[in-house]
């Protein structure tokens, strides 16, 4: 789900992760110890694929970016039980942007499905 774009659904997506920068330091007169501490947090880049369809919307959005202008979008990564038609997991990601797009590898001698892959960059994400 991304603000006001209908894709329909993935079939990969990968990068759901954070990482945060430990800080070591010593205090005066503890020369032994080593503290950690938390520093700033950092976001992996959300990759999505989809089998090639006629949909322009999301290639409207990186569009934006390579003329110069960044919509920023919220949007989930939700997980669905198909057979209980029930949500099971959502991640909920902020002021995302597609910072790549690459196109299907197209074969003639092969019957892959053509895949189209999509990186966004974004703020933060937080399990639902």
């Amino acid at each position: 789900e991304i603000d006001g774009i209908a894709q329909g659904t993935f079939i990969e997506c990968s990068g759901l992760g954070a990482t945060t920068e430990v800080i070591e330091t010593r205090e005066g007169g503890d020369n032994t110890t080593v503290r950690k501490l938390p520093g700033k947090t950092t976001y992996t880049d959300i990759t999505l694929k989809w089998g090639l369809s006629a949909s322009k919307e999301l290639w409207k959005w990186r569009e934006q970016v390579i003329h110069g202008t960044v919509a920023r979008k919220n949007g989930s990564v939700v997980v669905y039980d198909l057979d209980k038609r029930a949500e099971v997991a959502r991640w909920n990601f902020v002021a995302a942007w597609p910072s790549k797009w690459e196109g299907a590898a197209f074969n003639a001698k092969g019957n892959d499905i053509a895949v189209d892959t999509l990186v966004l960059s974004h703020e933060g994400i937080a399990r639902a």
